[in-house]
């Protein structure tokens, strides 16, 4: 106590003494106001002098004792100054600063069904009530195998005992009688009798046809809602509501069923959501007023449901309530694949379903933590459905209906629900005593949850910024798994070595990486593929995929191939505005409905951005669109205004990172919520190789950004974490920061120099000098000391060659239908005949409108008279008198009356509906099977085939509808595909011989069929001889998209079409010279089908028959053609005459063409 006196007035001196140094001015003004002061102490000073000399004496040796010295700190000019005064380069901007926008509130576009506010009510006033499980009511029948059967599925191959399913089919009167029972004990909701109703699910009975599960589903919500609609009439003030039921599949997306290997899956996730969009739409079709995404036990596959429910709400312009339930898989609080219930949450949250919940698994009392937890972080309504207790040794459960209710009052005493029923184990009996216990409760008030950013992997990833110190909450986002951030990690993934791959993610976060960045663009590289392949194994290793994940790539179908396979809530990395606004605004969009957050990079229409006005402007306009348009969260927006290098000797880069800095300031104060990140290591990429340096850029930089607002970045986390701005070496600090804060015009000179003193290998917080020894001379070569004649690019002898390998023969793993020899056979010896025009034959029943709607379309909103497609399902006995007609007149081949049966064409009627569109191209492919089997039974020596007709569609791919816009396209090529797709499908199951893609105008439509058509043979594991027909336009010889037929023949080579051929808009004798030079350049099987001559003046055909035959003699005179038939104009009599001309010649021989590398433009070019 007694050094404190000193030590206060050793700081007092030090204090006046600094003062007098650092400002006099001010010291003097001081001295000269306590003037007055000194003036009466030197009075009494002077009256107690003979007291002053031994005091004198006394006080020097009291100073010398203290070390006066030691009391004179040097002057640190810097001490006092803030932050803002130290470095005004970076400081904020005090005044002079634009207003924050007002955003427009975004507003789903699409309109809701009264469900919504009707069940926002209720749940808001009441407890609602979810009814039981169907299972263990279905139980209580004891239903034979014959139930299950019934009329409809009296033959089937499979057993269907235990399909409870198709009870809506067989036995609805069981189904509607357990609906009916769980109304009458309470329920508000009723789920659908189609748990299992998925073409993935419903292959386990062999019941995995479209129709078939079209109809369950469709019985099943039809069952529901008139129960539903019933009940409601009963007691009007308590509506009930038919849920549809989507179970999560017996297929997982985030869990392999091999153990040998983790990267493989069952299904993909494209499959997934194919099935589950065509139960949506099956159910909304039969009524229900909500959808219930239930027992999910892989979040991926509940990503794949909603993924598709919105999707299907978009096509039909309205939306419905859904309900989400997830299923905790034991006491570890997870699911089956991993996730925790609030991961979970935020994987699914952005799909905002009107209610979340828990079902299955566990009894009440086992879920009541869970439940808890997502009370608390769900800003919707909140349900459970548990178990009755927990099963039995024999799987039963014992729990009755009040012991159950009893065991869910803890639910309602701590106020977490707003909905209960029962899940397994549970009968009318549990939902009654849940009725009972729920009218006692108040439900849960809906609240709000913070803002924030909120990912997940395994757990859940909530960013809440420091806003006093962001460097403190920065994310880390793991640079390592990024082939252009690490080498090791690219020879890895180049060699197939996915195990290094691996280990390197699990380092990154044993590092401190809050998340992983994974990008594989590289050349060297199939990024789709190896994407594919490394997230699924990721996401299989718990202790990597604990953290989300960033999905980086500069193609978009990378990235989503990423998205496609991770179950939690992802970064997705990333998109501009660089290809302009509408396809940012797609892009956006299609990363909304994967759920992931978005990196959005300052690029616009006129490039990158580099001044910090750029940047700001371009994150603003971004920001606009992505919040007003796309209604994108703001906690989930990341820009990346661009982290550009600096210390390249260019001054024009100098400012790059002083732009950064403060444009994240000015983006984040403009754009509220929004995030901040960056390509850290782009910085210092000058310094490659000097590790000091580098590391020291990469430090002081964050340190910086993060002062400005920065949120995370693209770092290498151990080095980050390991380089403490703070600790780094102050020489070395003071070099960088004039660099990185443009300080002075020399700055990047001076750096050069002092780097080039450091040890490389050394760290910037423990910096080490290069020895002092002197640099090895420049070395220069003699001019002659490595001359010599020898030609070192001379071929060598052959002689000393090893021999050339023998490559095995590459051989298709898909087996070949009979039809491909039969039809080789018969091309190789005789002329084959295929039929002719099917609309000119139709023309002459003078059919009327009524025929084209008979009983099924009698209501159809429009005009159908034309719609010649259709006519297999009102008009069969026509189209099978015309097909018998051709067979009759010698025909080998007729074609399926599907030539507009694609979802694409149908559109032109309205008729675009999935069931439509099946059902016509299964129905005509049945006709035309049907004829020919009975022409071939009548003479076996001439096999008659049902070619499946795949025409052009009404759309283009090549050419632009839009004369102003010639970039434009009216569909995608990934549309055609898809309805090609189907159209084959469908095809093939009603029993067609070959396929024939016909009159092809535009050679990219013909790709997307042979594309479709070739990706359907894959999933079947089969395939079918394949014809392909292209259309010359006119005597020019190019197709409508201006290919020439040589051209268009190597387009579509690849696809090793059986045969190739010409058919409609030019006759016989203008089509020769195509056909010739087809046939020269082809090494497959040729034919034609010409129109009857050309057009009269009213479109018509005037040329006969035998008129038309004589024309076509020219293609056997010069020996051109293997096969031959009619088009436009022609009837059974021209195909008669056909057959009759082809039966004197002998066919084409199919030969070898050059080997050659065959390209195509509008011309061929082959090398």
């Amino acid at each position: 106590m007694a050094k404190l006196p000193l030590v206060s007035a050793k700081v007092n001196y030090q204090k006046a003494l600094n003062l007098m140094k650092r400002d006099p001015q001010k010291a003097t003004l001081y001295i000269l106001g306590l003037a007055p002061a000194i003036l009466l102490l030197a009075i009494v000073l002077a009256a107690m002098a003979v007291l002053s000399i031994p005091v004198g004496i006394l006080g020097s040796y009291a100073l010398k004792a203290m070390n006066l010295r030691d009391w004179e700190e040097p002057i640190d000019p810097e001490a006092e100054m803030t932050y803002e005064e130290k470095y005004p380069q970076i400081a904020a901007k005090t005044s002079g600063l634009s207003a924050v926008p007002t955003y427009k509130k975004w507003v789903d576009p699409l309109p809701k069904s009264d469900a919504f506010a009707v069940i926002d009510k209720i749940m808001s006033e009441r407890v609602m009530i979810i009814d039981g499980a169907m299972g263990t009511s279905v139980q209580a029948y004891k239903l034979k195998e014959e139930d299950f059967r019934a009329e409809r599925y009296k033959d089937h191959e499979n057993d269907l005992k235990g399909n409870n399913d198709i009870l809506v089919l067989t036995r609805p009167d069981v189904i509607k009688e357990i609906h009916s029972a769980y109304l009458a004990a309470g329920a508000d909701i009723i789920e659908t009798n189609t748990f299992n109703a998925t073409m993935i699910s419903q292959a386990d009975y062999a019941l995995d046809r479209k129709q078939d599960v079209w109809d369950i589903n469709v019985a099943a919500a039809k069952l529901a809602k008139e129960c539903c609609v019933e009940f409601t009439k009963k007691d009007p003030s308590k509506p009930r509501f038919a849920a549809g039921a989507i179970g999560p599949t017996n297929r997982t997306l985030s869990v392999s069923p091999s153990v040998e290997n983790p990267a493989f899956r069952a299904c993909t996730f494209d499959e997934i959501v194919e099935a589950y969009y065509e139960q949506t739409e099956a159910l909304i079709e039969g009524g229900v007023d909500v959808l219930l995404v239930e027992t999910i036990f892989d979040t991926l596959n509940a990503k794949a449901a909603l993924f598709a429910v919105n999707k299907y709400f978009a096509n039909w312009g309205k939306k419905i309530p859904v309900f989400v339930s997830g299923t905790i898989v034991d006491n570890s609080g997870r699911t089956l694949s991993g996730q925790t219930n609030e991961a979970f949450w935020n994987s699914v949250s952005h799909a905002k379903p009107i209610a979340i919940g828990l079902n299955c698994a566990l009894g009440a009392q086992d879920m009541v933590p869970y439940i808890d937890n997502l009370s608390k972080c769900a800003d919707c309504w909140v349900f459970a459905y548990p178990n009755a207790g927990l099963p039995n040794a024999m799987g039963g459960y014992d729990q009755k209906g009040p012991e159950m209710a009893k065991d869910c009052e803890t639910f309602f005493e701590k106020n977490l629900l707003n909905a209960i029923g029962g899940c397994c184990g549970t009968t009318a009996e549990h939902i009654a005593s849940l009725a009972e216990l729920g009218a006692k409760y108040k439900p849960r008030q809906r609240h709000d949850v913070p803002e924030q950013m909120r990912l997940s992997g395994l757990l859940p990833f909530n960013y809440e910024p420091n806003e006093k110190d962001m460097r403190k909450s920065f994310i880390n986002l793991g640079e390592r798994c990024n082939v252009a951030g690490s080498s090791i990690f690219k020879k890895a993934i180049v060699d197939g070595n996915f195990e290094k791959a691996l280990a390197i993610a699990l380092k990154q976060v044993e590092n401190g990486a809050h998340v992983i960045d994974i990008n594989m663009d590289d050349g060297l590289i199939d990024g789709k593929s190896a994407m594919t392949k490394f997230v699924n194994l990721l996401v299989s290793e718990p202790d990597a995929s604990k953290v989300p994940f960033m999905i980086d790539s500069s193609k978009f179908d990378v990235v989503e191939a990423g998205l496609k396979c991770s179950q939690g809530k992802c970064i997705m990395n990333s998109i501009s505005l660089k290809a302009g606004q509408d396809q940012f605004l797609k892009d956006a969009a299609l990363v909304k409905a994967h759920g992931a957050a978005v990196v959005v990079m300052a690029f616009d229409e006129e490039g990158q951005a580099a001044t910090e006005a750029e940047k700001v402007r371009i994150c603003c306009r971004a920001f606009k669109l992505l919040v007003e348009e796309v209604g994108f969260n703001p906690q989930g927006i990341i820009f990346d205004p661009n982290i550009l290098t600096i210390g390249t000797g260019m001054e024009e880069h100098n400012n790059y990172a002083v732009d950064f800095i403060n444009a994240t300031r000015e983006i984040k104060r403009l754009c509220p919520g929004c995030k901040i990140s960056g390509g850290v290591s782009n910085l210092a990429f000058s310094f490659r190789g000097n590790e000091p340096v580098r590391r020291g850029f990469h430090s002081a930089f964050l340190y910086h950004a993060c002062k400005a607002g920065m949120d995370m970045g693209i770092v290498n986390a151990a080095q980050v974490e390991e380089d403490v701005y703070e600790n780094i070496d102050k020489e070395l600090l003071e070099y960088i920061e004039d660099v990185l804060l443009n300080r002075r015009e020399d700055a990047t000179e001076r750096m050069l120099d002092f780097a080039a003193t450091l040890d490389p290998k050394s760290g910037p917080c423990e910096l080490r000098r290069l020895g002092q020894e002197p640099a090895a001379p420049k070395f220069e070569a003699d001019p002659r000391q490595n001359y010599s004649k020898e030609n070192k690019i001379a071929p060598p002898d052959p002689k000393t060659l090893p021999p050339v390998p023998t490559y095995k023969k590459w051989v298709d793993p898909l087996p070949k239908s009979d039809a491909f020899a039969v039809i080789d056979k018969i091309m190789s010896e005789r002329v084959m005949i295929i039929d002719g025009a099917m609309g000119t034959s139709v023309q002459a029943y003078k059919l009327k409108e009524e025929d084209f709607r008979a009983e099924r379309y009698k209501d159809h909103e429009n005009d159908l008279k034309g719609n010649n497609d259709i006519l297999v399902l009102t008009r069969p006995d026509v189209i099978k008198e015309i097909h018998s007609a051709y067979l009759a007149a010698g025909a080998d081949i007729i074609e399926t009356n599907t030539f507009n049966a694609t979802m694409i064409s149908q559109a032109d009627y309205a008729l675009d509906r999935k069931q439509d569109v099946w059902d016509i191209n299964v129905a005509a492919a049945k006709l035309a099977k049907e004829c020919c089997v009975e022409f071939t039974k009548k003479d076996p020596s001439k096999p008659r085939f049902a070619a499946g007709a795949i025409g052009p569609t009404n759309r283009t791919l090549s050419v632009s509808p839009s004369v102003e816009n010639p970039a434009f396209r009216a569909c995608t090529f990934d549309e055609i595909v898809e309805a090609y797709y189907e159209q084959t499908e469908a095809l093939i199951e009603g029993g067609v011989d070959v396929l024939l893609v016909e009159t092809i105008f535009d050679t990219l439509n013909a790709k997307a069929a042979l594309f479709a058509v070739n990706k359907y043979f894959a999933n079947w594991g089969k395939k079918i001889p394949v014809f392909v027909s292209g259309t010359i336009v006119d005597n020019s010889g190019r197709t409508l998209s201006g290919q020439t037929n040589e051209a268009f023949w190597n387009s579509v080579s690849h696809a090793k079409p059986i045969a190739i051929g010409l058919n409609c808009a030019l006759g016989a004798q203008d089509m020769v010279p195509y056909i010739d030079n087809l046939s020269k350049c082809a090494d497959c099987w040729v034919f034609a089908y010409p129109n009857a001559g050309l057009p009269n003046a009213m479109g018509g055909y005037d040329q006969k028959g035998p008129e038309m035959a004589k024309d076509c003699e020219t293609f056997f005179e010069k020996n051109l053609l293997n096969a031959i038939g009619g088009c436009c104009g022609t009837t059974a009599e021209h195909i008669a005459s056909l057959a009759e001309l082809g039966a004197k010649y002998k066919p084409r021989q199919r030969h070898d063409v050059p080997e050659q590398m065959r390209l195509s433009g509008l011309l061929p070019f082959n090398y």
